[in-house]
């Protein structure tokens, strides 16, 4: 049975990295996008940007802070009336930065805990309620590999919290596994973007636009999970899961 097409894709924090690498992957697949961040001017600039290469799509724009949570359901809202259904919702707007528990940086940690998670709850709920009416729709969520495993140093935080994503997306495939709504979680591994932009000797990373290719493509397969690029990410996630904590704690 093949699946329908998502004409209307939501993506958040597509204002640069990955959110506006797949912004570019789907507007050259033909979809109507409709993209949220808190940089407007980027989202601007994107935007004519992928209307000067794909004049036939429709790309609309909102300025939103996922923080402000009953803000993200309102956006939601907008850019579903806007483009006549919301197909597919992208939780991609995150944060990376973070420090070793116990040094004096909470409130860096608090934030990454609540943006990363907090956050993509309230996205997954706004989608819901837009989709669960209409008994269709998609849902992927970007998690991370360093979701695997308890992650050292500044990886702690953002890797819990985006251990928890991972944990939301099982948590909602198994309540909507009779309906027809699909919910994906995305394991990207190294893809260079603004958040690992200043970080060198990076084991198997890839650059942003191979990246985004690959992630655009396992989104549209709508897979439960995916490790993304596959190759190395498939065997490493594997190894990940049973190599021991002062193995995987030098994989980083």
């Amino acid at each position: 049975m093949s699946r329908p097409e998502r004409r209307n894709i939501l993506i958040t924090g597509a204002s640069s990295g990955l959110g506006a690498g797949m912004a570019r992957e789907f507007a050259a697949r033909g979809r109507n996008l409709a993209l949220a961040a808190r940089r407007v001017d980027r989202l601007e600039a994107l935007r004519a940007e992928l209307l000067t290469e794909h004049p036939h799509i429709t790309v609309t724009l909102r300025a939103l802070d996922v923080d402000r949570h009953e803000d993200v359901f309102t956006v939601f809202r907008e850019f579903d009336e806007e483009l006549g259904g919301i197909d597919r919702v992208i939780v991609n707007a995150g944060l990376g930065k973070g420090q070793p528990l116990g040094t004096g940086y909470f409130r860096a940690n608090a934030q990454t805990a609540n943006t990363n998670f907090l956050g993509a709850l309230a996205q997954s709920e706004a989608a819901l309620e837009l989709m669960r009416p209409r008994n269709a729709g998609h849902i992927a969520l970007i998690s991370s590999m360093s979701a695997l495993r308890g992650m050292p140093r500044n990886m702690t935080t953002y890797a819990a919290s985006k251990a928890a994503v991972a944990s939301l997306g099982e948590g909602m495939r198994a309540d909507l596994a009779d309906t027809g709504i699909g919910v994906s979680t995305i394991y990207p591994g190294f893809i260079r973007s603004e958040i690992n932009e200043k970080v060198e000797n990076v084991p198997f990373i890839v650059d942003t636009e191979t990246g985004c290719r690959a992630l655009a493509a396992a989104i549209e397969r709508e897979p439960a999970r995916a490790y993304v690029p596959a190759w190395p990410w498939v065997p490493l996630g594997f190894a990940m899961k049973v190599l021991p904590l002062s193995v995987v704690r030098r994989m980083v």
